[in-house]
């Protein structure tokens, strides 16, 4: 058995060990014991204190296998991204422009350093452990319950989160972790390898981006083919994330990453399909066994005890009734209100990039 609960501040140890095993690129999980310890920190007084919009706030889950006690896996929301510090992108502008004589058209993009999601809420962090990315726990749908107990914790406290939500996918690069992106365009301003700036920032750090990044816009058709071929290109270990968010309703918004051009999706968090779709009922009791046929996410909405489960709710005259196990999982007991949605739920059609979302 699996469940979703918010961090706590003796997972320390735990946390460091999974930042060990990350992987590269992922800035807003390091590796540093003492920013993991701040991170706890915040999602505690997140969890325990007053919404407050005027200030950056950190909600932090973690994947608990409940047999084991190991963390398996975290994801995270943080509000009110851009208000502590300037949260950079580059939006893609497109331009035409004509000549009558002769008579040319010429249309063209430009990548103009912009500062447009203050104040939204970011989904980050989503990270799954190699050790349970095996075929042993396939049908445990571990990623899915990590990405969606986000959404359910928004639709459980929806006062505690913004009208817009975004997510920052990580851009692609080559098999050493070269950015051509990055190449043609930051190396000539920050004279530091790209891994090197990457982790500055994902510190905090973005007034260097501000000292030293150009000002004016900057012509696409002026950058080498290898550079324009990855702007708005996810990095390849990063599209199943991608596929995610498209099914829950978030769309490229026209901006990218100004380090490694990875596209910026967003969406309004009330048309989000599993906040949207989520029902709330009470626990009108509990059955001995389950299946391994999971159908639903289900969760323990108090806000002190957020905790949820992928398993089957049966909707009955007499109120909700789950497995035993899961209900033990959640903390919960007959009379308590359940949260839950269907585990599939999302749209299908054609990704972005490519494949079916």
């Amino acid at each position: 058995m699996f469940v979703v609960r918010p961090a706590r501040l003796n997972d320390l140890d735990a946390l460091v060990e999974l930042a060990e095993k990350k992987a590269f690129g992922m800035t807003t999980f390091p590796k540093s014991r003492e920013q993991l310890k701040d991170k706890l920190e915040d999602s505690v007084s997140a969890f325990s204190g007053a919404a407050d919009f005027g200030q950056k706030t950190s909600y932090l889950l973690l994947l608990e296998d409940m047999k084991t006690g190991a963390i398996a896996g975290t994801s995270a929301i943080i509000v009110g991204i851009g208000l502590d510090k300037p949260f950079y992108s580059y939006r893609i502008l497109h331009h035409t422009q004509e000549s009558v004589d002769p008579p040319v058209r010429v249309d063209t993009e430009l990548l103009q350093l912009s500062n447009d999601f203050v104040g939204a809420a970011e989904v980050a962090t989503l990270f799954l452990s190699p050790d349970y990315r095996t075929e042993e726990y396939k049908n445990a749908k571990l990623g899915k319950l990590l990405a969606k107990s986000r959404y359910l914790l928004m639709a459980a406290h929806r006062e505690r989160f913004p009208e817009k939500a975004v997510a920052e996918i990580r851009g692609w690069v080559d098999d050493d972790h070269n950015s051509p992106f990055w190449d043609a365009i930051g190396r000539h301003f920050f004279q530091i390898p790209f891994h090197e700036a990457d982790d500055i920032n994902g510190q905090g750090n973005s007034q260097f981006i501000a000292d030293l990044m150009p000002k004016s816009p900057i012509y696409t058709a002026l950058l080498p083919d290898a550079a324009k071929a990855v702007i708005s290109r996810p990095n390849d270990g990063a599209v199943p994330a991608a596929r995610l968010l498209e099914k829950e309703g978030f769309r490229f918004s026209g901006a990218v990453d100004i380090f490694d051009a990875g596209p910026l999706l967003d969406a309004p968090i009330d048309t989000i399909t599993t906040v949207r779709s989520s029902k709330t009922g009470v626990l009108g009791g509990t059955v001995e066994g389950g299946t391994d046929q999971h159908q639903h996410l289900a969760a323990n909405p108090s806000l002190d005890t957020f905790r949820v489960t992928v398993t089957n709710v049966v909707e009955a005259g007499t109120g909700l009734w789950l497995p035993e196990t899961a209900a033990k999982a959640l903390e919960t007991k007959v009379g308590d209100d359940i949260l839950y949605v269907d585990l599939e739920l999302g749209g299908g059609g054609k990704s972005r990039w490519g494949v079916k979302s």
